[in-house]
């Protein structure tokens, strides 16, 4: 008899969860399969700690191989889907082309960046999804606080020292809430004959408060938090248009900055 084959596409929260309770109840006939970019599970909500530095990387991985020991692993990118042939056609890390067949699918391909049609979003402004981003990220801000440091022209100073944050849930609260402590961190230690200026965070949301998934009261609670810290919070305001040196808001307001989060 045949084995047959369980294909999951994505080993985020879900598809990490079907592999390990399908791995445990399937028989010796059933092969389960996970295709994935990356070989771990990333625990997204520690991404804003990792950006920090308060948490290395690979605390907030979970070896899919390691944790996973009845499942086999294929790294790469899905890109169709072809029912009637019962195949899933992916790229692997060398972008070559490949598909893998199976008798059962199961899709948890997870979320993504929204980007709304504003103009100069996707030039201009980091994401915040996976490792590659929140490493980058820690980077960014050490480097333009550094280069905001070095550079004579006062208004280069002051938005280079300025990070402006969109969205206000879980992800974007947390990032302008480690991110205001990590930079004003950075800014104290900093050594040179030219202090590094004051960091500067907006947090933007169209919605009327901060964690609108939250209740109120909790909201409330972390809207004050920020707001001690220094994090300018701007709820019912967002981007109208993003450009290399700065940002224009929906009030028509324009702020300078080298640092659009999104």
């Amino acid at each position: 008899m045949s084995r047959s084959r369980v294909v999951i596409v994505g080993a985020g929260f879900a598809g990490y969860q079907a592999a390990r309770t399908l791995s445990r109840r399937a028989g010796k006939q059933t092969e389960v399969v996970v295709l994935n970019p990356t070989d771990y599970f990333l625990y997204l909500p520690l991404l804003p700690q990792v950006a920090a530095g308060i948490l290395e990387a690979r605390r907030v991985t979970v070896s899919l191989t390691g944790t996973l020991p009845r499942v086999r692993l294929v790294i790469g990118e899905a890109t169709g889907v072809d029912l009637d042939a019962g195949r899933v056609r992916y790229t692997d890390p060398e972008c070559g082309e490949r598909s893998l067949g199976y008798d059962t699918l199961v899709l948890s391909v997870g979320s993504v960046n929204r980007l709304l049609p504003i103009p100069g979003v996707a030039e201009h402004a980091t994401g915040f999804r996976g490792l590659p981003e929140a490493l980058y990220l820690r980077d960014h801000m050490v480097r333009q606080l550094e280069l905001a440091a070095q550079a004579d022209d006062e208004d280069e100073r002051r938005d280079r020292s300025t990070f402006v944050v969109v969205g206000a849930g879980y992800t974007g609260t947390e990032v302008a809430a480690h991110g205001q402590l990590f930079t004003a961190s950075v800014a104290a230690r900093h050594r040179g004959p030219r202090p590094v200026p004051q960091p500067r965070w907006l947090l933007l949301d169209i919605a009327p408060r901060v964690l609108p998934e939250l209740d109120e009261r909790l909201s409330r609670t972390a809207d004050r938090v920020l707001r001690r810290r220094g994090v300018d919070v701007r709820p019912g305001t967002s981007v109208k248009e993003a450009m290399a040196e700065g940002v224009l808001l929906d009030t028509g307001e324009y702020v300078g900055t080298r640092s659009l989060i999104w």
